[in-house]
């Protein structure tokens, strides 16, 4: 089925809020933005870019705003779409299609269009990397070589936690002095911990 015939579909649908999502349809049609389908519900683009949905549920239907976060909100209308789960999508609900105000939701409409050419949106943070915590037996074998230490320090985050992993897992300090006089060459070599080699270990 074509995109234009499954927004086709999804409006002619019989269902309570079958009027009130049409009229919504007809208010942002009357701007720039181009018609789709994407996620099971008719989806409003600017170059590409998602901008709203027009979706109808059981009990409500509803305008989502995919950086609705960014928008002034005069109204006090608009809700977070999962709590804690989503940061920029807004909602706004509606319960029957004479409660639209197709005025407010044109200017709505209107400002989430220009938020999307002047480029407003969530930049979302970048994760950092726990801290490495070097187990006590691999600090003490650096203290004593500077080499290993610079070799340890040119590995990866993964590759530094791997080892000290592997250490700090071992019960015994038999085991861990094993195991440290295996690694010891691979961490000067700058290779990182095999997870065959590692099975093999005790």
């Amino acid at each position: 089925m074509e995109i234009s015939e499954k927004v086709a579909a999804y409006f002619e649908e019989e269902h309570p809020f079958k009027a009130g999502i049409q009229q919504l349809r007809e208010v942002v049609l009357k701007t720039e933005l181009s018609e789709t389908y994407k996620w099971l519900y008719p989806t409003y683009t600017y170059n590409g870019k998602n901008v709203l949905s027009i979706c109808r549920f059981k009990k409500h239907f509803c305008i989502w705003f995919f950086n609705g976060a960014f928008l002034s909100d005069k109204k006090q209308v608009l809700s977070n779409a999962q709590e804690g789960k989503t940061q920029a999508m807004r909602i706004w609900k509606f319960h029957e299609p004479n409660a639209i105000d197709t005025m407010a939701v044109l200017a709505y409409v209107t400002e989430a269009i220009e938020n999307e050419k002047k480029g407003v949106k969530l930049i979302p943070k970048k994760k950092t990397a726990p801290k490495v915590v070097v187990p006590q037996e691999l600090a003490a074998v650096f203290s004593k070589s500077a080499d290993i230490k610079k070799a340890f320090d040119t590995l990866s985050p993964f590759q530094q936690r791997d080892y000290s992993e592997y250490i700090r897992s071992a019960k015994r300090e038999t085991t861990k002095e094993m195991r440290l006089k295996k690694i010891l060459p691979l961490i000067k070599a700058g290779k990182a911990l095999n997870t065959l080699y590692r099975k093999s270990d005790p």
